[in-house]
């Protein structure tokens, strides 16, 4: 049988002002997918090893296993089995769900005499991840495509956003479990007109920034009016985590897709490692171990191994 295995990065969903459909890739953590070309017309999740080992393994109710019914639908007769190794822990805003998903199909598009394209792989990645968070959003499986910053439409091709090439990105992720449903359950309830103006206003000033190569536009438009304030409370000692990373210099910091980890930009890397160190001591005040990665923003995507 053809084989082929895949890496699909870690990423960061929502970027603070662009709730599902703003995310980038982040380099230090991930899914790997060994994906094994069949005629059997069906899709098996035979092995899941790594950092989380207790996931469904029917094919429907797995993100990878899901992706991948959607892609053997597409080309009669042709069926796939997989293995995970996964990287990425669940239920820590990191696009654990989605990085299995992505890597699964990118494995196995590289296996077929006629690969589907990028719109098609982006659509069943979403369609996979679902099995999952129990909605379709593309802010962590468009980035793990393409790389760097995306913006992640309904329809359509993702689209790649320059950006800076000294933005980094630290994250911190601490050693606790915040189930995606629970996250998106808080944002039930109405939102006021003007919180939605002065979100869209900061979603413009960020990317105004990341294309003109402008720090401070930059940092004018990180902030998150409509999920952080709802979320924040979902995760121990946040305010002093976002205070640690802003007195660090960081040019924003919010919560990584549902949360928990929380992350920050800065304009240099050297600024990103201090204030990773000055976040996790933060986490650890509120006697929560934590996980730090300092990552490019303008991170590679899912690669071929």
């Amino acid at each position: 049988m053809k084989a082929a295995r895949a890496f699909a990065p870690a990423s960061i969903g929502n970027v603070a002002v662009g709730f599902d459909m703003l995310g980038h890739a982040l380099q230090g953590a991930g899914d790997t997918a060994t994906v094994r070309l069949t005629t059997s017309g069906t899709v098996r999740v035979t092995a899941i090893r790594g950092v989380v080992a207790d996931l469904p393994t029917r094919a429907k109710d797995n993100t990878a296993g899901r992706a991948l019914l959607g892609l053997a639908k597409l080309r009669p007769g042709v069926g796939f089995e997989v293995e995970l190794d996964k990287g990425i822990p669940l239920g820590s805003g990191m696009g654990g769900s989605a990085a299995s998903a992505v890597a699964a199909l990118v494995a196995a598009n590289s296996l077929l005499t006629k690969p589907v394209p990028l719109e098609t792989l982006y659509d069943l990645a979403m369609d996979g991840e679902a099995a999952a968070s129990g909605s379709k959003h593309g802010d962590n499986v468009a980035p793990m495509l393409l790389g760097g910053l995306v913006i992640a439409p309904v329809y359509g091709v993702p689209v790649r956003v320059p950006v800076p090439s000294t933005l980094f990105c630290a994250l911190v992720h601490p050693h606790f479990v915040l189930e995606t449903r629970k996250s998106r359950a808080a944002l039930k309830g109405a939102y006021e007109l003007h919180d939605f103006v002065v979100q869209s206003e900061g979603l413009a000033l960020l990317l105004a920034g990341c294309w003109q190569k402008d720090f401070e536009l930059i940092r004018r438009g990180f902030r998150d009016v409509l999920v952080e304030p709802r979320r924040a409370r979902l995760i121990p000692g946040f305010a002093r985590v976002k205070e640690a990373a802003l007195d660090s210099g960081a040019l924003g910091s919010s919560i990584s897709g549902g949360g928990p980890s929380v992350f920050a930009w800065f304009d240099s890397k050297a600024k990103a490692q201090k204030a990773g160190a000055a976040m996790a001591q933060a986490f650890r005040s509120v006697k929560l171990g934590a996980d730090v990665l300092v990552s490019k923003v303008a991170a590679p995507g899912a690669r071929v191994l």
